[in-house]
């Protein structure tokens, strides 16, 4: 492995539940509807498809530059009261950055990436982050995966990626690299979308170098 990749949105934080939350809110507050596998079905899309997946099926009768917007102000301010960084984020971020550079490959906006590694004190392990709105398809397109190994100008397949939904497992695996899932228990990826994983585990606490690379020194 030349270098590690991680996905942000339910392996660095658990944010899913909050990005649901106010997607629901604009959605009603807006005289759109929201159904019980609204927020399933956006993830991994990239902002440009979500906000066409809100005006189209959700019936929010906003113009799309408003729509991510106002949800990227919202979460902002969520996320400046209270990051919900995971447990042992930092330490598994650490730990690899002793080893292989690292990337971040994620469906969020681009300000809130950069929010999220700035509040958890992360942006300095990271040699590259690219939001999958800065590419042409989201997950589980292998777009944002990609772009992110050519930006720290390795092969996709001497790449680990760390992921923990239905579509970034796909992406991730669709780009060539080895995929460590750790799925959130709220939103879990579909088994056979988890059946792609090289590893499965329970924790970030159990994301090591022997996890990455099986000859790989524990650390």
């Amino acid at each position: 492995m030349a270098a590690v990749i991680f996905d942000m949105d339910g392996v660095l934080v658990d944010s899913e539940q909050v990005w649901a939350d106010i997607r629901r809110e604009l959605a009603l507050e807006s005289g759109g509807r929201w159904e019980p596998d609204s927020q399933q079905r956006m993830m991994g899309m990239s902002s440009t498809e979500w906000v066409e997946y809100m005006r189209e099926e959700l019936g929010v009768d906003l113009p799309p530059k408003a729509i991510s917007d106002e949800v990227v102000a919202r979460l902002a301010r969520r996320y400046r009261e209270q990051l919900p960084l995971l447990p042992h984020a930092r330490e598994a971020v650490e730990r690899l950055a002793q080893r292989w550079p690292l990337a971040v490959a994620s469906s969020s906006n681009r300000p809130i990436i950069e929010l999220v590694l700035e509040l958890a004190g992360l942006e300095r392990y990271f040699a590259v982050t690219v939001s999958s709105e800065e590419v042409p398809r989201g997950k589980p397109a292998p777009d944002v995966y990609l772009e992110a190994a050519r930006g720290l100008q390795v092969d996709p397949h001497a790449c680990a990626a760390i992921e923990d939904s239905t579509n970034g497992i796909r992406s991730a695996h669709a780009a060539g690299m080895r995929v460590i899932a750790v799925p959130r228990p709220d939103y879990p990826p579909a088994p056979d979308a988890l059946a792609l994983a090289a590893v499965v585990l329970d924790s970030l606490d159990e994301l090591r170098p022997s996890v990455i690379e099986p000859s790989a020194t524990t650390a």
